[in-house]
């Protein structure tokens, strides 16, 4: 049977049709982050330099706008049963860049995140992830790691909670890697709980490589707080492990 060049139209245009909406998609995403950027820096200033206010910009109108601007769907399951009046430090899976948006939106209280130190050099960004006090590690400089960490430990003298992505990098088939242990000796030296939080679908709305967005469903699981007040540094890679099974039971779940 012959190929014509009409029965290869509907799929080259719905090709056409992808492409240009990732390209407005990839359009709005930079100019919305500047945009609400230059605005949390300007809030953060008449603010006389308290960040409640500015973080709480991220998660009410940031977040929603870039999740609503790539037909992402939130479902919330186990959040109404955590006191979020306590700060913990929030571990989640990461499979995309969105998980950001997800967790920012997702929870009820002004979120610091753990990022990667080459961030900061990011435009706009960087500046910006800076002035909330975000903390920044290098993952090649162990030495270097520890030291951001601890000085994270004034955010939980505040009462605020720390988010981080233990697996270190986006996961491109959805699987939970293992837990490196820098962020779970710190929540073993502050005695604050870790809250394991696990993420799916956000891999399929904008996947790991490229920037391809497809409209989806982002769950978000919360599970029961772990303790750590009686554990002891050498029980980190322990709780890691213990954290990390408790994410994939919580997908389980599903």
């Amino acid at each position: 049977m012959s190929v014509t060049s009409s029965s290869l139209r509907p799929g080259l245009l719905g090709g056409i049709g992808w492409c240009v909406f990732n390209v407005l998609q990839l359009l709005f995403t930079i100019t919305w982050t500047s945009v609400l950027i230059c605005f949390a820096l300007l809030l953060l200033v008449l603010c006389g330099g308290r960040r409640y206010w500015p973080l709480r910009m991220a998660s009410r109108v940031w977040a929603p706008g870039l999740l609503g601007g790539a037909g992402a769907r939130l479902d919330l399951e186990g959040f109404d049963a955590i006191d979020f009046s306590r700060p913990y430090i929030v571990v989640a899976n990461h499979q995309s860049m969105i998980d950001i948006c997800a967790l920012f939106r997702a929870l009820p209280v002004p979120m610091r995140f753990v990022l990667k130190q080459e961030l900061a050099r990011v435009p706009f960004v960087g500046a910006y992830a800076q002035a909330m006090g975000m903390v920044f590690i290098e993952r090649q400089s162990a030495r270097a790691a520890s030291r951001c960490l601890h000085d994270a430990a004034a955010i939980f003298k505040e009462g605020q909670s720390l988010c981080a992505f233990p697996e270190g990098t986006r996961s491109r088939d959805g699987r939970v890697g293992p837990f490196k242990g820098g962020v779970f000796k710190l929540a073993i030296e502050t005695g604050i709980p870790i809250l394991p939080i696990a993420i799916e679908g956000s891999g399929l709305v904008l996947p790991a490589a490229g920037f391809k967005v497809r409209p989806g469903r982002i769950r978000l699981r919360v599970g029961a707080p772990i303790m750590t007040a009686e554990l002891h540094p050498g029980d980190r890679q322990q709780l890691a492990r213990q954290s990390q099974h408790a994410i994939i039971e919580l997908q389980r779940r599903g």
